[in-house]
């Protein structure tokens, strides 16, 4: 390729970085708190929990026994500048409206729905461990353009057992603490922060235009690398996305691949997808057709629309894979916590 033809290119990617974020400073670690209180359910709501088939969880489900009950912490990261944060109020307004309690979806700090697709990784990998300490459920992140990249950053650096000194971040108080280590809430043992992993983790038209962002520019070779510091990761991406498919979005270069035993799965979109405003979804919860088709979706390797929509439908692909993948590990982080609990009492 020309330096004339890089030109462009340079030159939008200058245009949308803006500023990029400073990489954090190390600071000194202190041992571990004493960790947070992780939620306690009845007896009774326990056992209905426990009996819930992760792969099978129906809409009456979630209302009767999971709505009420603790969430994991969702950490949305968006991309790009205002106002893309916009698109991902939307999805966070369409968990609720499927049953998702809205107070794990929010930051507790500053009641922000999204990270900034600029903010530091270390400082998302910080209050993940946070979150994590207190609540006793592993948070999930979903990513979008430039989020899509902090995700898999974020994932790299939790999953970085050597030499990495991850401060664990207070989001109420917006800052690091003296310390890189928390007390496991399901084990009560000191643990550093690298190492910890998350349950569900996606991104969503990260890569194309957005590579030449500066702040990206350490991703180049790292982008689709998915670490062992989550359980389960889809990766999204879409036909004719000049700004966040490879290859326009075509093609293996587009795929996400494990270094180790994460279980990784890659979906394409409908060509022609608006990269901007995926994450656009409240308008789903209007549309008794759309809702019914998302509780009857199932992951496929090949996830395609098999029906026709009278009302707007936009999105519904993602929203319905994303929301299936969220059900499932809600419920499979709350019976592993009811687990740890009953060994730890007996």
């Amino acid at each position: 390729m020309s330096r004339l033809s890089l030109a462009p290119l340079l030159l939008a990617g200058l245009l949308l970085a803006g500023c990029a974020s400073r990489p954090a400073q190390e600071r000194p670690c202190a041992a571990a708190s004493a960790g947070g209180t992780s939620p306690r359910l009845s007896p009774d709501r326990e056992a209905r929990i426990l009996a819930l088939d992760p792969e099978h969880i129906s809409e009456r489900e979630v209302r009767e026994t999971l709505s009420n009950a603790p969430a994991p912490r969702l950490i949305n990261i968006h991309g790009g500048r205002y106002p893309v944060f916009r698109h991902m109020i939307s999805f966070s307004e369409f968990l609720a409206g499927m049953g998702y309690p809205m107070s794990s979806l929010t930051n507790p700090g500053n009641g922000a729905y999204s990270y900034s697709g600029y903010a530091s990784s270390t400082k998302i990998a910080g209050a993940i461990a946070w979150h994590y300490e207190r609540e006793g459920l592993r948070p999930m992140i979903v990513g979008h353009s430039l989020g899509g990249f902090q995700t898999v950053k974020v994932l790299q650096l939790l999953g970085s057992r050597s030499g990495n000194r991850v401060p664990v971040y207070n989001p109420i108080a917006d800052r690091a603490e003296d310390r890189c280590s928390i007390t496991d809430p399901l084990t009560g043992r000191s643990r550093p922060v690298a190492g910890l992993s998350v349950a569900y983790a996606t991104a969503v038209g990260a890569g194309g235009l957005t590579r030449m962002l500066p702040n990206q520019w350490d991703m180049m070779t790292r982008l689709r690398k998915i670490p062992d510091s989550v359980d389960e990761f889809t990766g999204f991406y879409i036909g004719l996305d000049l700004l966040g498919g490879d290859y326009l979005g075509f093609g293996s270069a587009n795929h996400y691949r494990a270094t180790g035993k994460a279980q990784v799965r890659n979906v394409r979109l409908p060509t022609g997808s608006n990269h901007g405003t995926v994450p656009s979804t409240r308008h789903l919860l209007q549309n008794p057709e759309s809702l019914q088709w998302i509780g009857r979706y199932r992951p496929a390797d090949a996830p395609a629309l098999d029906a026709k929509f009278k009302s707007d439908a936009a999105h519904i692909l993602w929203a319905a894979d994303v929301w299936y993948s969220i059900k499932k590990h809600w419920v499979l982080e709350l019976q592993r916590l009811i687990r740890a609990q009953r060994s730890r009492r007996s």
